[in-house]
Parts: structure tokens; C-alpha cells; sequence
């Protein structure tokens, strides 16, 4: 089981991600270790999740997310 994940960063700008773990994911983005990107954003919070039998489909359904506009990716959750 895979999970694409949206994290909030500490700008107010989103992050997304694939994994099989969210919750050991969120930890390691918290301590620097998941990515440059949130390494220098710091994060605050997942904001979005959404399950997935295998990594291609989650890979592609991240794909899709981050070709979006911040107030598409926004509206997954609100």
C-alpha cells in the first residue's frame, strides 16, 4: 500500500509526496531528512493523504497533483 501526501510548510506553501509509511515520512521531513525542498521550507502539518495499491499508481497521482495550481492542490482538503 502506497499514500500520496500533502504537507503544509512553514511558508504556507505545499508539499507532495509518495510513501508507504505517512507518519514515518512526516518525521523524517520534521528532522531535515525528506527532501531539499521541505529542508529549507520546514514543515508544519500532513494536510492530505489518499491511499494506493501500488507505487505506479501513486507515483502517477503525484504526478498529477504537483501539475496543479496551489488553489487546486488546496481543495483537495478544504
Amino acid at each position: 500500500m502506497y499514500f500520496v501526501y500533502l504537507l503544509e510548510c512553514k511558508d504556507g506553501s505545499l508539499y507532495t509526496g509518495i510513501t508507504t509509511d505517512v507518519d514515518r515520512r512526516f518525521v523524517d521531513h520534521k528532522n531535515g531528512v525528506g527532501g531539499s525542498y521541505t529542508r529549507s521550507k520546514g514543515v508544519k502539518k500532513v494536510v492530505y493523504t489518499e491511499k494506493h495499491p501500488d507505487r505506479s499508481s501513486a507515483s502517477k497521482r503525484e504526478a498529477e497533483i504537483k501539475s496543479w495550481c496551489r488553489e487546486k492542490k488546496f481543495n483537495l482538503f478544504q
